[in-house]
């Protein structure tokens, strides 16, 4: 039982991180209609910027906050060159966005080359029975709430949450109403880059990252904001934590070389029963 209860903590614990990489993705999916695959590189970003300048003596909590927003900013980068070309669609700036992934391979192994990297995070365990689950996780469990508990006002009582809410509902309406939708589309992609920093800077601490950990993540983030079909962050959180306490007892209990086939099967799963229930709603629509 207290394996059990071990298990469930640290799964709800790296669920958080993927839900703040899958709030991202629908934030930047709503707004712009674009799937960025470049979703997961803003976590390892974060997670290695925060531990360099912990390396290099910034106290705890300036270097998270720093880390956070270099990642803001590579979002906003990833946004200016996603969305301000002439004519390019969804399904090409899909595929810019994999292009930029990539590339930042190739960044990232220049800068702090392709060994796995971690900082310490928050100090001391919890005793459960004869388990201990580390402080950190209960910090990424609460940090998340914070964030999703402050993502429903800023939507839907500021001003630039209320535009960003127009855009996503109708942007030609939005556009009519003299909203920017370029810009709020680069806002979104700041906000996605914001919200995978802290993904990366919460998560780092219990699982180290290296140049290519955005494909496990991404992977991940993706599979919960399709529990949400891309643009429901509540359902998109709830399938993150599944998501997370599936592969934490799939690790325990089994092999975790099986973790992310667990990711890969169920977004298959949800997205074959999502076509099938699309299918069976027009068809009832046409009869």
């Amino acid at each position: 039982m207290s394996a059990f209860a071990q298990y469930l903590i640290s799964g709800l614990a790296i669920g958080c991180g993927f839900a703040l990489l899958a709030s991202g993705l629908v934030t930047i999916n709503r707004v712009t209609h674009v799937v960025n695959f470049a979703q997961g590189m803003f976590a390892v970003v974060a997670g290695m910027t925060a531990g360099s300048l912990l390396s290099a003596g910034v106290p705890h909590g300036l270097a998270e906050a720093a880390a956070v927003l270099m990642a803001g900013l590579v979002g906003l980068l990833v946004g200016l060159v996603t969305l301000t070309r002439p004519g390019l669609g969804a399904q090409s700036s899909l595929i810019v966005t994999l292009g930029i992934g990539f590339v930042a391979y190739a960044v990232e192994t220049i800068i702090w080359g392709d060994d796995p990297r971690s900082f310490p995070g928050l100090p001391g365990a919890v005793r459960i029975g004869d388990a201990f689950v580390q402080k950190q996780s209960f910090l990424v469990i609460g940090a998340t709430a914070m964030v999703f508990g402050l993502l429903m006002p800023f939507f839907t009582r500021t001003y630039l949450g209320k535009a960003l809410t127009a855009c996503a509902s109708d942007a030609y309406a939005a556009r009519a109403a003299g909203i920017d939708v370029t810009r709020m589309g680069l806002l979104a992609f700041a906000i996605g880059g914001v919200l995978g920093g802290i993904a990366g800077v919460l998560l780092t601490p219990l699982m180290p990252v290296s140049y290519n950990s955005d494909v496990l993540l991404i992977t991940n983030g993706f599979a919960a904001a399709v529990f949400g079909a891309l643009t429901r962050p509540g359902l998109a959180l709830g399938g993150a934590l599944a998501l997370g306490v599936a592969e934490a007892m799939v690790a325990g209990y089994g092999e975790a070389s099986y973790q992310t086939v667990v990711a890969l099967a169920l977004m298959l799963a949800i997205m074959i029963w999502q076509a099938t229930h699309r299918s069976a709603l027009q068809h009832e629509g046409a009869r």
